[in-house]
């Protein structure tokens, strides 16, 4: 390795919007996210949705697949 041409590398922290605080190794001394993952509706579990076009009805029906509370009525009888 060459020496001189490495940038300084440094402990950081990843500051998320909603507070979480991460402790890393990076060149930058504090990094500011806007969304991590104790915040990203994936990870939570309140993802949602959004269809106006009624694009996921036709994709079902299309492939014969059915919606979650019909398949869950069916197996709980």
């Amino acid at each position: 390795m060459k020496a001189g041409i490495h940038p300084n590398y440094v402990d950081a922290e990843i500051v998320c919007a909603c507070g979480m605080v991460y402790k890393t190794r990076s060149i930058k001394p504090e990094i500011r996210v806007e969304i991590c993952g104790a915040c990203h509706p994936f990870f939570t579990g309140k993802q949602k949705i959004v269809d106006t076009e009624g694009r996921v009805e036709k994709f079902l029906q299309r492939y014969g697949m059915k919606k979650e509370e019909e398949a869950g009525a069916q197996s709980g009888s």
